[in-house]
């Protein structure tokens, strides 16, 4: 997609779509399993979900990998114990979903896993279905992370927000 269209469609998505796509009850919905999957490994997972990008930053050539990586940085998804943060990245206007993981996990989970998991849940968001996609790329986050770095039985403190952020 080129700067032109891609200005274009970032201009066309909105606060109110994003709010309507996810709603509070879904939020909360998501956050429980988050909690709950969490439980079964070492890592912390944080889902950010944006509208789109200011017309300025589309036409300085930042594009969702890039705005994913600052998004990593500003929620502190780096600042774990176990350098276990995955951030689940999903750009509305442009139906980008990037997942972000850090070095403790990255170097264990293969990008084309990570693919798959973003594969599908763009499919169930092309749908219209923000619910099953969500929950289902959670899950499929916590299925890598409970594969490569599973739970060692000693209670843990949770280390980073449960609950979605809605840029």
């Amino acid at each position: 997609m080129g700067r032109l269209q891609r200005l274009l469609v970032n201009l066309g998505e909105g606060w109110f779509r994003l709010h309507r796509r996810f709603p509070s009850s879904l939020l909360d919905e998501i956050a429980t399993a988050v909690g709950a999957g969490e439980r079964r490994h070492l890592g912390e997972v944080r889902l950010a979900v944006e509208s789109r990008l200011s017309p300025l930053a589309v036409l300085a050539g930042l594009d969702s990998a890039a705005r994913a990586r600052q998004v990593f940085g500003q929620l502190r998804v780096w600042d774990t114990e176990h350098n276990s943060g995955v951030l689940v990245y999903v750009l509305l206007a442009e139906r980008r979903i990037e997942i972000v993981a850090d070095r403790g996990i990255a170097r264990h989970v293969s990008p084309g896993e990570w693919g798959a998991v973003c594969g599908h849940m763009r499919e169930a968001y092309a749908r219209g279905q923000w619910r099953e996609g969500s929950l289902r790329g959670i899950e499929a986050v916590h299925a890598l992370l409970e594969r490569h770095f599973p739970a060692d039985g000693k209670p843990r403190q949770d280390e980073l927000p449960d609950r979605p952020v809605l840029l």
